[in-house]
């Protein structure tokens, strides 16, 4: 499932093509994919037609385009599109001219704009993401609902509940940090508990604890502030290198808005690499363990299991 760099990696290309577009048509080609908008097809599509698109963002792993309708009396939206892209889910931008994909679901049709796709094409192969238009909320801290191009005071109500990301100018490592203390659980399980910090999944966490050199089975409530800080720092250096690198692709289920995939996969350091040397120490194998029905890859040497939770 995409985790928080190759949902980013959609957000801005996203941001790049559709920002200030009026949306002109909309063609649901396969009512599931809008399974999440329970008034149906018809006002799903009543409530795009005609909107602008005044930005695309994200928190975590959620992405959402703020809309404005031409008879708008406030200064603020009051909707959005939101998009999950599931397993398989892809945002693509594409010319009328090229030829519908395969698993083509919703279709959206742009306002021309000189050198622009003119079509915002959503395709989802295992059909477990969708598309819908929900209500947008203030923020609990009044900052910006989430990382966009335009600051706003807003997020998708769907969104509201979950933490800040580590690469959200507003994130707020106090909170974090006073938060995960008063958890008595594993480090790895508070990495992916999006009340605590979203956007980390099962790949990002395995490589922030590998820079971190810690275990995935630290005790939480012994966590020293010191450490917690070197776990954020290498979780959000993690995931400023897989945007770089375009995000991680094991296949091509993900790919970007042109259809391109990630090249992240080629530099992980512990994610999939069982039984192959630590590229750190050259001294200890990774190790693959079963966690929460997923997988966690370890170095033993780097990365000892802790005694009775002390360290």
């Amino acid at each position: 499932m995409p985790e928080l760099p190759e949902v980013e990696v959609v957000r801005r290309g996203l941001a790049r093509w559709v920002r200030g577009r009026r949306i002109t048509g909309v063609d649901v080609l396969d009512s599931r994919s809008i399974r999440r908008h329970v008034l149906g097809s018809q006002d799903f599509t009543g409530n795009l037609e005609q909107a602008t698109v005044l930005d695309v963002v994200r928190r975590g792993k959620f992405l959402w385009m703020p809309l404005a309708m031409e008879d708008a009396d406030d200064s603020l939206p009051k909707t959005a599109l939101m998009a999950h892209l599931g397993m398989s889910g892809q945002l693509l931008m594409q010319d009328p001219r090229v030829p519908d994909e395969k698993h083509l679901k919703v279709r959206i049709r742009l306002s021309e704009s000189e050198g622009m796709p003119e079509q915002l094409r959503f395709v989802d192969q295992r059909i477990f993401g969708g598309l819908f238009v929900t209500s947008l909320v203030p923020t609990p801290d009044g900052g910006p609902g989430g990382l966009g191009e335009t600051p706003l005071p807003e997020i998708a109500e769907e969104a509201s509940h979950i933490a800040r990301d580590p690469l959200d100018p507003w994130f707020s490592f106090e909170a974090f940090y006073r938060k995960v203390k008063a958890k008595k659980t594993g480090i790895k399980r508070a990495l992916l508990d999006q009340s605590l910090i979203s956007g980390i999944g099962n790949i990002y966490a395995d490589e922030a604890l590998w820079r971190a050199r810690m275990h995935y089975a630290r005790p939480t409530d012994k966590l020293r502030r010191s450490d917690a800080e070197r776990l954020v720092d290498a979780a959000r250096d993690v995931m400023n290198a897989a945007l770089e690198a375009g995000g991680t692709s094991f296949d091509s289920l993900y790919v970007n808005v042109n259809g391109d995939s990630g090249y992240f996969s080629r530099s992980l350091n512990a994610y999939g690499r069982e039984g192959e040397v630590c590229r750190r120490c050259e001294a200890g194998t990774i190790k693959r363990e079963q966690f929460m029905n997923r997988s966690s890859y370890t170095c033993p040497v780097c990365q000892p299991r802790p005694r009775n939770g002390r360290w």
